[in-house]
């Protein structure tokens, strides 16, 4: 399957799971609201020191997985992901990035977007971009 078959799926459906790879080559699973943005799967992680993120700095391959309502249909993406912060991207920049992927990962606008730009900062949020290198799933 190709991505672009997947992007309808992952634009409507937000649950999600991701798999990291630990230090010790264990599998870490972890929710996620999921979606597609430019190509990619996409998530932000609200907290930057989570263990999905320090994975995911250390080792890049991952897979991630959407769902639909009913576990019926999923759509998986397997490959690299690309970390976004406000370490490593322009302020402003990232700031409108976060507020695409929070759009394209729920389908509709925060209700309060200065809060949630505060928020971002204070938690030290990033922007996961996974870059498609297999697609595979289940369509309804």
């Amino acid at each position: 399957m190709e991505f672009e078959q997947a992007r309808p799926f992952m634009e409507t459906n937000h649950r999600g799971v991701i798999t990291t790879m630990q230090r010790n080559g264990a599998m870490q699973n972890s929710i996620v609201v999921v979606g597609a943005y430019q190509g990619n799967a996409a998530f932000v992680s609200v907290r930057g020191n989570s263990r999905k993120v320090r994975n995911l700095r250390r080792e890049p391959r991952c897979t991630v997985m959407a769902v639909d309502t009913d576990w019926r249909g999923c759509v998986v993406v397997e490959g690299q992901a690309r970390l976004y912060d406000y370490r490593n991207t322009d302020r402003e920049e990232f700031r409108q990035m976060l507020r695409l992927v929070y759009r394209a990962c729920g389908d509709k606008d925060h209700p309060d977007w200065e809060e949630y730009d505060l928020a971002m900062v204070e938690q030290d949020a990033v922007v996961v971009l996974v870059s498609p290198d297999r697609v595979y799933g289940r369509l309804p």
